[in-house]
């Protein structure tokens, strides 16, 4: 949030619980905070429930113009991300070096969520990241009931699962059901978990191998040189919150159970 405002001074909304630390360091900064409920029925993985809430919040505000959908643990701002203005829905790719079928973890959900046949016939798309995406507010906001659309379709268990959104963009995008501009990699967004050498950081910026520097950087922290770098500069007095979830025997009976579920028929 510092590294944003160090170059952004728009309108900002970060969706959070109820934590009076946190509220009271996002005020000070100048962020909205929107405080997400617990839920009491539906209850899917934030990175599934984050579309819900990011569509609610554009639903009550019509008015807006340009948004960026982004995660934030791992992602740092190195210029205004608006610039230059979109001119549509964009979504950006994470991995340069292969197509989707290279990329395990996404081929394996979409394979749960499409089944076989439809995500064999999306093997040779680009592999896009639901982390970050911009564009239009009406876009984006078709973009995620989209999202949470097609991961109801198949089983509701499935749906509010893990790697669901990531699934649903490709769906989405793959087969054309929104219109999107697919980016490459270290233009206005350069994602770094799979990239190739040459990633650096140089004079306070973290500089593409091509010698750019993207606006924004999302997956730094899967570098342990960049986590250190960042943290120097824009490190914060509040305490890391990293919820370790349960361990040992619970977690594996809720994963065990999550598995099977994916394997029945949805009882609806």
């Amino acid at each position: 949030m510092r590294s944003l405002r160090a170059v952004y001074a728009g309108a900002v909304a970060l969706f959070v619980h109820d934590d009076p630390a946190l509220l009271a360091f996002l005020a000070a900064h100048d962020v909205e905070a929107v405080v997400v409920p617990t839920p009491d029925a539906w209850t899917p993985q934030p990175v599934v429930a984050r579309f819900a809430a990011y569509e609610r919040y554009m639903a009550e505000r019509p008015g807006l113009g340009h948004v960026l959908m982004t995660d934030v643990r791992d992602v740092v701002f190195q210029s205004d991300p608006f610039t230059p203005a979109p001119t549509g829905l964009e979504v950006f790719v994470e991995y340069e070096a292969g197509r989707l079928a290279d990329h395990a973890f996404q081929i394996k959900h979409l394979k749960a969520l499409a089944g076989e046949d439809l995500a064999r016939r999306l093997e040779d798309q680009p592999c896009i990241c639901a982390g970050t995406i911009i564009g239009p507010a009406a876009e984006a906001a078709r973009l995620c009931r989209l999202i949470l659309t097609l991961g109801a379709i198949p089983r509701s268990a499935v749906g509010g699962g893990f790697g669901v959104d990531q699934a649903s963009l490709a769906m989405a995008v793959g087969y054309g059901l929104i219109p999107a501009q697919i980016q490459d990699n270290y233009r206005r967004v350069a994602t770094i978990g799979m990239a190739s050498d040459g990633i650096r950081f140089e004079d306070g910026r973290i500089v593409n191998p091509d010698g750019g520097v993207s606006p924004v950087v999302h997956q730094y922290d899967r570098r342990p040189e960049l986590v250190e770098a960042v943290r120097g500069l824009w490190g914060q007095a509040l305490p890391d919150r990293v919820s370790k979830g349960p361990g040992g025997w619970t977690r594996w009976r809720r994963k065990t159970a999550a598995s099977i579920k994916r394997r029945l028929p949805d009882l609806r």
